[in-house]
C-alpha cells in the first residue's frame, strides 16, 4: 500500500486511536459474558462440602477502554474454593475470615522454593468457625503434608485442552461466548506475600502507584496457581508439588489505574506482538519467546519509571510503543524480564534463544511502527465499515488522502454510538435469558449475578431480576412454592424488599400460588418496561416503544381493550423505524403468551429439537408481537370486517420488511441477512387468521 508522508503519519495514528477507542461508560459485552461463566462457576461445586469462588482476570478485567478491533482473546477466570486458605510461612492462622469462606477451612502455608516466585503449600490448620461469635478457632497439622496440584487438574468443568495452568473451553453455541474461556484453579493467601515485600515500599520517583493504589493492591493479597517452574516440570514429583505466586488481583488493580494512553499503549503492543506472531513458537514444541505477560510486566514497570509527562506532552503514541519495544529487545537480548513484584525473579527462559525476536524489535522506529499501524491496524478497522469507507484505504498516498481515511472511520463510529449501546443492550438481555435457561439458579448464584451485573450497569440487574421472578413464578406454577424457590425470591426481591413486602407476606400466610404467580409476574412485566424506558433513554431512536411487554400481560390478564389501544399505537411507531428490539421465547417468557404461539413454538420443537437453542426460531420482533396482539384483541372484541382489513394489510407490509439480525460480536453494525423463523411464522399465523375471520364475515352476510 502506497503511503503518506512519514511526518504526518504519526500525528494521524495517534489521533485515529484517542479517537476511537472508547471509554466508560459503557456496557460491555465481554464482562457480561465473563459474569454468566463466573455465575456457573458459582452454581457449580466439586463435592458437597466446598463451593467455588470466582475472580475474573486477564484483559476484560484490566481493561477500561474499548477499541475498535477486538482487545480480548479470551476470558480468564480464576477460582478458589471457600474451604481452603493460603497464608504465608510463619504467619499465625487467621481468626477473621470474610463471609465467603466455610465453616471449616483447611490452611496451607506458603514455602518458599529454589525458584523465586515459586512456592510449595503445606498443610498447617484446619479453621472452625464458632457459632457464638462468627469467629474461627484452629487445630494443627502434623507437618510434611504438602498439597499436590495434580489432585486438582481433574476437578474442573467441561473442558477441551489443557493451556498451562488452566483448562481451556470454547462455546459455539449461537451468539453465546464465542471466546475460548481459561478458568485456573487457584488458592487465595489474604495477606501480601513476603517473596514480594519489597514492592509496596520501594522508592518510586514518579508517585506511580499512588499510596492509596499502593493499599488497595496490597489489602487484596494474592493467589497461588498450580504449575511448576520451566526446570522442575520434567521431575513429576517435584513439580506436581510447586506452585506460583499469582498476583491476578494487584494488576488488575494497577492496569485500571492506567490513564487512557496507558492503556492504548498496552493494546496496542499487545496487537502487534499477536499479529507479529512473536508469541507462537514455530514448531509449538517450545514455549514462545514473547507472552502476553511479558507485554503487561513491561507496561508496569515503564508506567512505574517513566514521568507522567513521557505519556502526555506532546502525545504520540506510535513513538511511545516504538520505545517500548525497543526495551523490550533489550531485555530479550540480555535474557533478562524482571518480575514486577518479585526481585530476583526473571521471567525469560535463559535456555531459549531470542536472537531472531530480538533482531526483529531492535530496529523498530517511529517510521516503521507508524506505517505497520496504518497497514495493519487501522486498514483493519476500516474493513469493519461500509464499502465507501473502507474504499478509501485504496490510496492513501499523501497525508491528506490518509487524513480523509481515517477521519471517515471516526465520524462513522462516533456515528453509531447509539447502535452500539442498543447491539449490546440485546446482548446482554440475550445472555441473561440464556443463562437463566442452561443453569438453574440458587440463592448463590443469584447473589453473584445481581452483585456483578449491577457493577456493569444497573439496568442489567433489573432485568435479571425480572427474568429470575419469572423463573420463580413458572417453577411454582410447575411444582409449587418450595423452601428453594422461597430464599431464590427473597434473594432476589432483597435489593429492594420494601416494595415487594408484600408478596412475600401473602406468599406466608396464604400460600396461594396461583395470586402469587400472578403477582410475580406483574413484578416482572414492570421491571421489564423499566428496562425498555432505559433503553429509549439512552438509545434512542433504535428502541421506539416501552410497553410491548405491558400490552402482553394486558393480553394475558383478558384486557383486550387496553392491550389493543397499546399494541396499536406501537405497530404504527414501529412501522418507520430500520431495526426494533426483540424479545426471546425461552420458558421464562413462554407463561406471558398464549395459547395459539406456544404451539406454534412447541410444534417448531418437535420438528427440530435443537430451534430452542437458536435465536432465529426464538425470538420475536416487538412489531410482529404488536400486530399479533392487534389481530388478536380484534378477534376477541369482534372488530369489524373495515378493522381487520386495515390491520391484514399491515401484516402484509411487515412480511415484505427485510429481516436482519446483526452480529453481536462485531462492534459496527455490519448486518447478516438470516431469516427469523417464529417472527415469520407468527406474522403467517395471525394472517391466516385475519384471512379466515374476513372470508367468515363475508359468509355470514
Amino acid at each position: 500500500m502506497a503511503m503518506a508522508d512519514e511526518s504526518d503519519a504519526s500525528r494521524i495514528v495517534t489521533a485515529f486511536l484517542l479517537n476511537t477507542c472508547r471509554l466508560p461508560p459503557w456496557p460491555s459485552e465481554h464482562h457480561i459474558e465473563a459474569a454468566m461463566i463466573c455465575g456457573e462457576i458459582v452454581t457449580g461445586h466439586s463435592d458437597n462440602r466446598s463451593e467455588f469462588i470466582p475472580l475474573l482476570t486477564g484483559s476484560v478485567a484490566e481493561f477500561y477502554i474499548e477499541p475498535m478491533l477486538l482487545h480480548v482473546g479470551d476470558i480468564d477466570v480464576m477460582y478458589h474454593a471457600d474451604t481452603k486458605l493460603a497464608i504465608p510461612e510463619g504467619y499465625p492462622p487467621p481468626t477473621q475470615l470474610p463471609a465467603e469462606f466455610h465453616n471449616h477451612v483447611k490452611v496451607h502455608e506458603i514455602l518458599d522454593s529454589h525458584f523465586p516466585g515459586y512456592v510449595s503449600l503445606e498443610l498447617r490448620y484446619l479453621l472452625t468457625r464458632r457459632t457464638d461469635n462468627g469467629t474461627y478457632e484452629f487445630t494443627e497439622y502434623e507437618r510434611g503434608r504438602c498439597l499436590s496440584r495434580v489432585m486438582f487438574e481433574s476437578d474442573k468443568f467441561v473442558y477441551l485442552y489443557r493451556h498451562g495452568p488452566s483448562w481451556r473451553y470454547y462455546y459455539d453455541d449461537v451468539g453465546m461466548l464465542p471466546l475460548s474461556l481459561d478458568t485456573v484453579y487457584c488458592l487465595h493467601c489474604l495477606s501480601w506475600p513476603p517473596q514480594a515485600g519489597d514492592w509496596p515500599t520501594r522508592h518510586r520517583n514518579h508517585d506511580w502507584p499512588d499510596s492509596a493504589t499502593l493499599d488497595r493492591v496490597v489489602n487484596n493479597g494474592c493467589d497461588v496457581v498450580g504449575v511448576a517452574h520451566h526446570q522442575c516440570r520434567q521431575y513429576s514429583c517435584m513439580g506436581a508439588h510447586e506452585w506460583r505466586l499469582s498476583f491476578s488481583r494487584a494488576e488488575i488493580v494497577l492496569i485500571n489505574s492506567w490513564m487512557p494512553v496507558q492503556q492504548i499503549a498496552y493494546h496496542i503492543l499487545r496487537v502487534y506482538v499477536k499479529t507479529e506472531r512473536l508469541t507462537e513458537n514455530v514448531d509449538n514444541s517450545e514455549p514462545a519467546t514473547v507472552s502476553n505477560y511479558h507485554i503487561k510486566t513491561l507496561m508496569l514497570w515503564a508506567c512505574e519509571l517513566k514521568p507522567r509527562s513521557w505519556w502526555t506532552e506532546n502525545l504520540n503514541l506510535v513513538r511511545i510503543c516504538a520505545e517500548l519495544l525497543n526495551t523490550l529487545s533489550v531485555w530479550l537480548s540480555d535474557t533478562r524480564c524482571p518480575h514486577y513484584f518479585v526481585n530476583n525473579c526473571n521471567l525469560l527462559d535463559t535456555s531459549l534463544s531470542n536472537a531472531e525476536v530480538t533482531s526483529k524489535l531492535m530496529y523498530i522506529d517511529e517510521t516503521y511502527l507508524s506505517t505497520w499501524l496504518i497497514n495493519n491496524y487501522i486498514a483493519q478497522c476500516a474493513q469493519l465499515c461500509p464499502s465507501y469507507i473502507s474504499r478509501l484505504f485504496d490510496d492513501v498516498s499523501t497525508s491528506l488522502k490518509l487524513q480523509k481515511a481515517v477521519s471517515a472511520i471516526v465520524d462513522w463510529r462516533l456515528n453509531n454510538l447509539e447502535f452500539d449501546l442498543w447491539k449490546s443492550v440485546e446482548f446482554v438481555q440475550m445472555s441473561i435469558q440464556r443463562y437463566v435457561l442452561s443453569y438453574p439458579l440458587t440463592v448463590r448464584s443469584c447473589e453473584y449475578l445481581m452483585k456483578e451485573l449491577t457493577k456493569i450497569d444497573k439496568r442489567f440487574c433489573v432485568y435479571f431480576s425480572a427474568v429470575a421472578l419469572l423463573y420463580v413464578a413458572r417453577k411454582i406454577s410447575q411444582n409449587g412454592l418450595s423452601d428453594k424457590l422461597m430464599d431464590i425470591l427473597s434473594t432476589i426481591l432483597g435489593c429492594n424488599f420494601s416494595q415487594y413486602c408484600s408478596i412475600l407476606s401473602r406468599c406466608e400466610i396464604e400460600l396461594n400460588t396461583s395470586e402469587l404467580v400472578e403477582i410475580l409476574e406483574e413484578s416482572a412485566v414492570e421491571q421489564l418496561t423499566t428496562c425498555r424506558q432505559l433503553e429509549v433513554r439512552d438509545c434512542g431512536s433504535r428502541v421506539t416503544v416501552t410497553t410491548d411487554f405491558e400490552a402482553l400481560y394486558a393480553y394475558k390478564l383478558g384486557d383486550y381493550q387496553r392491550c389493543l389501544q397499546m399494541s396499536t399505537q406501537n405497530a404504527c411507531t414501529l412501522s418507520y423505524t430500520r431495526c426494533t428490539s426483540s424479545i426471546s421465547v425461552y420458558p421464562e417468557f413462554v407463561q406471558l403468551l398464549d395459547d395459539d404461539i406456544v404451539s406454534l413454538i412447541a410444534l417448531m420443537q418437535v420438528i427440530n429439537p435443537d430451534c430452542k437453542h437458536h435465536s432465529k426460531y426464538t425470538d420475536i420482533t416487538q412489531l410482529t408481537l404488536s400486530l399479533y396482539l392487534m389481530t388478536q384483541c380484534q378477534l376477541k372484541l369482534h372488530h369489524s370486517v373495515t378493522s381487520l382489513a386495515q390491520t391484514l394489510n399491515c401484516i402484509e407490509v411487515a412480511q415484505r420488511r427485510p429481516r436482519r439480525r446483526h452480529s453481536y460480536r462485531s462492534p459496527m453494525p455490519t448486518h447478516v441477512r438470516e431469516e427469523n423463523t417464529l417472527d415469520l411464522l407468527a406474522l403467517k399465523l395471525i394472517e391466516r387468521k385475519a384471512h379466515l375471520a374476513i372470508l367468515h364475515a363475508w359468509h355470514a352476510k
